[in-house]
């Protein structure tokens, strides 16, 4: 997404990837002990202390923790959800569906951000729920081919509800808007995360990212 054309207009990266870090929705549903913050605030430490000017975390449920891990980061934590609902806002959108873990849409991450932007916030259903569920652990996650059909089926329920635009809340569905024809009305919260770390660390955007709805 950076407007760069050498390799020196490009922002400088440190990547850190745990793929050990204790499940963030079992722990926030309570079905897990294993708390996930310290191995996140280790982390944030260590990109700290080798220059980082910004943390992004690419896992929209980790936000839940988010006062905590930004008490024990030197850095500060890009809030993914509250850039998002910003962006939203900005755009004029009255109404929005989420499509996002159990653990997100059960700690009212999104709701509570987008109803301080007086955007309604629709939901799935607990049967359209379980789809989203499905198609982040069961097909993404596993490496297994996306049952589209139900993220069609969710996207329809979230439409007939009044949603003007549909929020992709989980990494893993930002991996189905790649690889498949979603269609308009979409927007990746993982791009907005981009767009904004690109911008924090004064790079260049690139024209065609300017508007991160998709058509």
């Amino acid at each position: 997404m950076t407007d760069a054309r050498i390799d020196q207009e490009h922002i400088e990266m440190l990547i850190f990837c745990n793929p050990s870090i204790p499940d963030r929705t079992e722990y926030i549903l309570g079905k897990s002990k294993d708390n996930p913050v310290e191995a996140m605030i280790q982390i944030g430490r260590l990109l700290s202390e080798m220059g980082a000017d910004h943390i992004a975390i690419p896992c929209i449920t980790a936000h839940y923790f988010h006062e905590e891990l930004a008490k024990g980061m030197k850095a500060p934590i890009i809030h993914i959800i509250k850039e998002t609902a910003e962006y939203l806002c900005k755009l004029g959108i009255h109404r929005a569906g989420i499509m996002a873990t159990e653990g997100t849409i059960h700690s009212q991450l999104f709701q509570e951000e987008l109803q301080a932007c007086n955007i309604q916030v629709i939901i799935p259903s607990m049967q359209r729920q379980k789809d989203v569920t499905h198609l982040i652990y069961d097909n993404v996650k596993a490496s297994l081919p996306v049952e589209f059909e139900r993220f069609e089926a969710v996207s329809e329920e979230l439409r007939k509800a009044g949603a003007e635009i549909i929020i992709l809340g989980c990494t893993e569905l930002s991996l189905i808007k790649r690889d498949y024809e979603i269609g308009p009305g979409y927007i990746d919260a993982m791009e907005v995360l981009a767009m904004r770390s690109i911008q924090l660390c004064e790079a260049k955007l690139k024209d065609e990212y300017t508007s991160l709805i998709t058509k």
